[in-house]
């Protein structure tokens, strides 16, 4: 079983900046593929942003230029630099985490950006 938990979500005001962590532990050899996720109030979860164990990265329109994904296999880590916040990004963010074919989620951090 493989657990993933995340961390750093709270309130900040718009132009503001927050970091998230997600880590993962458990019985895994290695993590295809580590991203964010977010679901806002009436929405479908959305995909954020993506890593690769190769390092390539990818991101949702909405947040490209002002999110930055980053993954550290070693540790099983990915985190989210999210600058220049908006009160739109506001949302319950996820991690998830895929192993050998398999998607494990977080419980969600929420992160609230005022105007």
């Amino acid at each position: 079983q493989v657990q993933v938990v995340e961390s750093g979500g709270g309130l900040v005001q718009a132009g503001g900046s927050l970091r998230l962590s997600c880590a993962a532990s458990g019985r895994m050899s290695s993590i295809a593929v580590m991203s964010w996720y977010r679901q806002a109030p009436g929405k479908q979860r959305e995909l954020v942003a993506i890593a690769s164990s190769g390092g390539t990265t990818n991101y949702a329109d909405s947040v490209k230029g002002r999110f930055t994904i980053s993954r550290d296999n070693a540790r099983n880590t990915v985190d989210l630099q999210m600058n220049t916040l908006e009160p739109e990004d506001t949302a319950v963010y996820y991690c998830k985490v895929v192993v050998w074919g398999i998607a494990y989620w977080g419980q969600g951090t929420q992160v609230t950006v005022s105007s």
